[in-house]
């Protein structure tokens, strides 16, 4: 059992649609959550610059005790993980686009992935889809400016939905019965997308097997918070604490 907190961190906003599932899940844990804003967002940026960002952050994290660190982000995640995992003596956890599943269940055999050049450029994306997807059609969209729009608080507008129906549109004419949301920030998009797509095909949250994948690493490695006192939840933007929604 350790009272430690789990660290959590993203670019932006997006990553707390992960504290949320893993506050759900965990309602005992408490959390320290980095927002890298100043830095956002970290698509269109290369993987030596994010691998710095992930390193000042996961120092930040570490130096609040934290006790599992959370890559809540998917383009940190492509290009920074590995390197994280062999810099730390600390578990972390990371987010992967689910076209596992997706290929998995589709039965048109076509598979639309909504995600960042970051993410698409990613080992593991790349390895997933080889394995796992090599006779599904696999429509893939960068979602250039979406991050922008939420971080911004513009998610329920004429300019969101403009872009959400020339991202997704295509996806749904090419026979696509799934679709994949490859950044934490789209997730904030749900409400948006699945007016779009109505029920002609299903979308793949990941956030609540990151959460599960969290708990079971605690469990595994017996740092799970067994205890009932009130969580303490931490939200910080680049470095300087703020406000952010309780549920």
């Amino acid at each position: 059992m350790s009272p430690a907190p789990i660290g959590l961190f993203d670019s932006g906003i997006g990553g707390l649609s992960i504290w949320r599932e893993v506050t759900r899940l965990l309602p005992y844990e408490s959390t320290v959550y980095y927002a890298d804003t100043s830095y956002c967002p970290y698509g269109p940026k290369t993987q030596e610059e994010i691998i710095a960002r992930a390193v000042h952050i996961t120092d930040f994290l570490l130096a609040k005790q934290s006790k599992i660190v959370v890559v809540a982000c998917n383009t940190a995640t492509a290009a920074a993980i590995d390197y994280l995992r062999k810099q730390y003596n600390v578990l972390f956890v990371g987010m992967e686009p689910a076209v596992k599943p997706a290929a998995l269940l589709s039965k048109s055999g076509v598979v639309g992935v909504l995600a960042t050049q970051g993410t698409f450029k990613g080992r593991l994306y790349h390895e997933t889809a080889e394995r796992f997807a090599a006779n599904t059609a696999i429509i893939e969209q960068s979602g250039d400016g979406l991050v922008e729009l939420i971080e911004a608080g513009k998610i329920d507008t004429p300019e969101m939905n403009v872009l959400l129906h020339r991202y997704i549109d295509p996806m749904l004419e090419a026979g696509a019965d799934h679709i994949v949301l490859g950044c934490t920030h789209y997730l904030f998009l749900i409400p948006a997308i699945r007016k779009i797509i109505g029920n002609s095909a299903e979308l793949l949250n990941p956030a609540p097997a990151v959460a599960q994948q969290v708990k079971n690493l605690l469990i595994q490695n017996d740092l799970l918070n067994t205890g009932t006192a009130k969580p303490q939840y931490e939200f910080f933007s680049d470095g300087k604490p703020f406000v952010a929604f309780q549920e």
